[in-house]
């Protein structure tokens, strides 16, 4: 089955980790096989070669000499001429049957060889549990002489070699998850890099030690942050310095206004020049909020500080209500999370008349402050694209009920300075959830 095939089929690993670890360990496998099969058979086939080689030049000695003896004085050289693996016996052997393998016609061949076609040869197999040739051969007085063959097995193998072959596969295991665990690793660190990359935050740039290539797309990683934190910089302070250019004509625009006859188009251009007004503060406020306005950190009490929230918007007659009990201390930019939460409430009470501040500790020390309504809420589709600046739900441009779009944006920019997270959600039974989460002290 080919890689593409095992891919499709899911045999093959969705990792890389681990489609790098089997093709190495059965590259490494395969080459280590190999190799031991070729030195298997190379000292079979010398085995074989030095028993052939010496049942050549012995036999064809052995048999001259016994040729050559009297009849009655062959008996005492048989053990003399006898080897491991062949013996000479007078007479005409076990009966057997013919055998044409091919071990027995490369045995005959090389015993016909020695001998010259001097003296008659026939190949029998003896039946039995172990192979057992019988070379019959004729003297020239007409006696038998028997040449009982024990072919020798195969080379035995040691019994420690399987632990060897043991140890060495363990090695070939270790070896291999290190060299992918080395070249696997610094893709994780960058993968990982990549998923935390935040422009606005400092954090410490990626470790460009290790190899040559690590080192190298360490540094292009490095140079793609700062670049990007630059581009947005650029493009904060583009849009800080239209919106604090555009005040001093608006108020220039607003007294000329001010001044002239009270008519229909007047009102209608003041209130064109006060939404101009609230979108170019809204700008540098969003501006401002990306460089934290440079506020200091202090402990606060959460519920003293809930509470002031929600009895701001009472004493004006809103609804807004704190659910639940609110207590701890936090250490963060009491000004940022003022403008937090009064956005979430701001929008809660414009599109759904009424708020609710609810109050949530979780693990690790982290307090989620959750303001609540019972409004249309955002599709979920939406939910994402909600928190871009300048994104308004509501198309018809109108800022009494759309807004500039940058509330929420200015949330997010203002939770990231306090080293929280906004997140928006719908509710079960209806409207929309805006929260934040800072760190308890």
């Amino acid at each position: 089955m080919s890689a593409a095939a095992a891919l499709r089929s899911g045999l093959w690993p969705s990792t890389l980790r681990a489609r790098l670890f089997l093709i190495l360990l059965a590259g490494l496998a395969i080459a280590y096989g190999l190799s031991f099969t070729v030195l298997y058979l190379e000292r079979t086939m010398s085995a074989k070669a030095i028993m052939l080689g010496t049942l050549e030049s012995d036999v064809a000695t052995s048999i001259a000499v016994l040729d050559r003896l009297p009849a009655d004085q062959r008996g005492g050289l048989l053990d003399r001429l006898s080897r491991g693996n062949y013996r000479f016996e007078l007479g005409p052997g076990l009966p057997g049957v013919p055998d044409t393998s091919r071990k027995a016609r490369e045995i005959g061949g090389r015993i016909e060889d020695a001998i010259g076609g001097s003296y008659p040869l026939r190949i029998e197999s003896i039946p039995g549990d172990i192979t057992r040739l019988q070379a019959h051969v004729t003297l020239s007085d007409g006696g038998p002489l028997t040449i009982d063959i024990t072919p020798r097995p195969p080379m035995p193998i040691a019994a420690w070699l399987p632990y060897v072959l043991a140890v060495q596969m363990a090695l070939l295991l270790l070896c291999t998850w290190f060299a992918v665990r080395q070249a696997i690793r610094p893709l994780g660190t960058l993968a990982a890099a990549a998923d935390a990359l935040d422009p606005n935050k400092k954090d410490p740039p990626l470790s460009e030690a290790g190899p040559s290539e690590v080192a190298h797309a360490a540094r292009a990683f490095n140079a793609m942050r700062e670049r990007i934190a630059h581009y947005l910089e650029e493009r904060v302070q583009i849009l800080a310095a239209i919106s604090h250019d555009l005040q001093t004509p608006i108020t220039r625009m607003r007294l000329r206004a001010d001044m002239a006859d009270d008519t229909p188009e007047k009102e209608k251009l003041v209130r064109d020049l006060g939404e101009i007004e609230r979108l170019v503060q809204d700008g540098i406020a969003y501006a401002r909020s990306a460089h934290g306005n440079g506020e200091k950190l202090s402990r606060i009490d959460l519920s003293s500080f809930i509470d002031s929230i929600a009895y701001d918007y009472q004493d004006t007659g809103k609804a807004v209500s704190v659910i639940g009990v609110v207590q701890g201390v936090a250490a963060t930019k009491p000004h940022a999370l003022r403008r937090i939460l009064t956005n979430f409430v701001d929008n809660a009470l414009k599109f759904a008349g009424a708020a609710e501040i609810g109050f949530e500790r979780r693990g690790e020390g982290v307090i989620a402050i959750t303001v609540m309504d019972r409004g249309t809420g955002i599709p979920d589709a939406m939910l994402d694209a909600a928190m871009q600046p300048f994104f308004r739900l509501e198309q018809s441009r109108n800022r009494e009920t759309g807004g500039t779009g940058l509330g929420l944006a200015i949330a997010e920019q203002l939770a990231a300075t306090i080293g929280g997270s906004v997140r928006l959600y719908n509710r079960e039974g209806g409207g929309l959830a805006a929260e934040v989460t800072i760190r308890a002290s």
